[in-house]
């Protein structure tokens, strides 16, 4: 149940960094799933960064840090595409 639940959270939280990103973002639901997956663990990593703590220590960022990591690695993709393309 708990990756269940991982793949429910990382889709919510791509969906909603996919909405708020503008333009377009060719991507399915995979990539959407894993990109709030990855957002999550990428704005935990930042949050404990900031505040001073162990990168890995563990703590949880919630949803608003894990809709910005997601939406900076959204970021960073489409920049990385528009070099590709």
């Amino acid at each position: 149940m708990h990756i269940i639940g991982w793949i429910i959270f990382g889709l919510l939280v791509g969906i909603i960094a996919r909405f708020l990103m503008p333009g377009a973002q060719p991507m399915g639901m995979i990539l959407t799933i894993l990109l709030g997956i990855a957002g999550s663990f990428f704005g935990g990593m930042i949050a404990n960064l900031l505040q001073g703590g162990n990168v890995f220590d563990g703590r949880a960022v919630g949803w608003i840090g894990s809709i910005l990591g997601a939406l900076l690695l959204l970021f960073l993709y489409g920049m990385m595409r528009k070099r590709t393309v």
